[in-house]
Order: C-alpha cells, then sequence, then structure tokens
C-alpha cells in the first residue's frame, strides 16, 4: 500500500455508498481490515452497516482506563444487539504507571505535551498494536466533525501509521448521523442526550453550550488547532 495506492481507491470509491465502501474493503480486503470503533454515534452506524453485512469483521476499541462508565454499557448493549466481537486494546499497564507517577494522575491540565504523552499512551501506542499487519482501517471521521478533518477524502494514505485510512461517512453531516440512528433504532451512548456531542475520555470531556462547535468538549482548555489525540496525525 501507499499514497498512490489511496488515491486510486479513492478515485475508485467516487460516487459509492457507506455501506459499498464497506462492502468493498471489508469483503475485498478480509482479514486485513479493521474497524476502529469509539462507540460514538459515527461508529455506531457503521457498526450496524457492518452487521447488516453479514460478513465477519475485525471491530476494535480502545480502552484507555479513563472512560465514561456509559460506554461500557454501550459496548456490552452493541456486542448482544448485532452478535459482534468487539476486541478491546489497553494501553501498556507499566507505561501507564510510570508517567502517573511522575506527571500525576491528572497530567493533561498541566500542558499540551503532558496531554500529548497522555492521549500518546494510553491510545496511540494500543493503536499501533491494533493496526499491526493490517492493510487498512476504518475510521467514523466526517469533515463537518473539526477544522483539523475538513480536506479529508473517503480513502486517505495514513502516513502515520503506514496503511490506508478508510472514512465512509467522510461526507455526512451531523443531521444524516442522527436520522440515521433513529430510523434503524441504533444505539447509542445516552451521553449525547446530556450535551456530549463527541465523547472521549471522561476528564478530557464536558458538555457544550447551544452554538458550539461538535468537537468544543473535547480538551476545552486548548485552541482548536491541537484538538486531537494523535490518533489521526494527517487530519
Amino acid at each position: 500500500m501507499s499514497q498512490q495506492k489511496a488515491i486510486e481507491l479513492n478515485q475508485l470509491m467516487a460516487g459509492k455508498s457507506p455501506e459499498e465502501v464497506l462492502d468493498w474493503f471489508i469483503s475485498g480486503n478480509a482479514g486485513k481490515t479493521a474497524f476502529a470503533t469509539s462507540l460514538g454515534a459515527e461508529d455506531q452506524v457503521i457498526t450496524r452497516m457492518i452487521a447488516n453485512l453479514g460478513k465477519t469483521a475485525d471491530i476494535f476499541t480502545l480502552d484507555t482506563g479513563r472512560l465514561f462508565p456509559e460506554v461500557y454499557d454501550l459496548m456490552d448493549l452493541t456486542s448482544k444487539k448485532y452478535g459482534l466481537t468487539i476486541r478491546v486494546m489497553f494501553p501498556d499497564a507499566t507505561e501507564v504507571e510510570e508517567m502517573v507517577r511522575t506527571k500525576g494522575i491528572n497530567l493533561f491540565y498541566d500542558s499540551i505535551e503532558n496531554r500529548k504523552l497522555c492521549c500518546n499512551i494510553r491510545k496511540t501506542r494500543p493503536l499501533k498494536r491494533a493496526l499491526k499487519g493490517l492493510d487498512s482501517w476504518i475510521t467514523g471521521l466526517r469533515k463537518s466533525q473539526s477544522v483539523t478533518r475538513k480536506d479529508l477524502h473517503v480513502v486517505e494514505w495514513d502516513e502515520a501509521n503506514g496503511l490506508i485510512k478508510v472514512n465512509p461517512l467522510i461526507e455526512w453531516s451531523e443531521e444524516m448521523v442522527w436520522d440515521y440512528i433513529r430510523k434503524h433504532h441504533v444505539p447509542y451512548n445516552k451521553l449525547h442526550d446530556q450535551g456530549f456531542p463527541s465523547i472521549g475520555c471522561q476528564p478530557c470531556t464536558r458538555a457544550i453550550m447551544p452554538g458550539e462547535d461538535v468537537r468544543a468538549g473535547r480538551w476545552w482548555w486548548e485552541n482548536p488547532e491541537t484538538r486531537e489525540c494523535g490518533l489521526h496525525k494527517n487530519d
């Protein structure tokens, strides 16, 4: 796989529905494509689409150790509803212990460098382990989620991880996501009903006020240009 291959695949996927994109990668690249879910609204839509394909798919999530209880409840409900196994990736316990010992339990509030260190240990490194040996990974990214995502395409070359990144819902609006969830009775995180459009680790996520950007509740003490955890470095 390469940057040129990503360009070719992006052209091939032009005009295809999210279901068609998912079917192409899961069916045609069996065992070499995985879906990374955070159990967010977009990811729940994709999970339902994958379940409807009726094909075996590798689905994994990252448990940072600082998630909301509602995330675990939704993970259990989703697995049972669709009969799917969600592979859970954990951070290295020794690395977490050393970080907390030297930087403090809530180090991420002290500096951007500390916050990125925490994201790296709890999220980015487990992601790299989950992606090892794969050719492509599927995400729930959308252009309208953040200023850091406005130039993304359905298929991207993920330089940081050395593989193809597939974004089936990249052109979808927030309204389209929720219309799908309501129409198909897709289970979702109840925190969404309490003003949390984007849900990450509990200490780094807050509800947003009316009129705020949907990502305003993530790392709200930073400026918008730095509000990524490192999972999507070439956004």
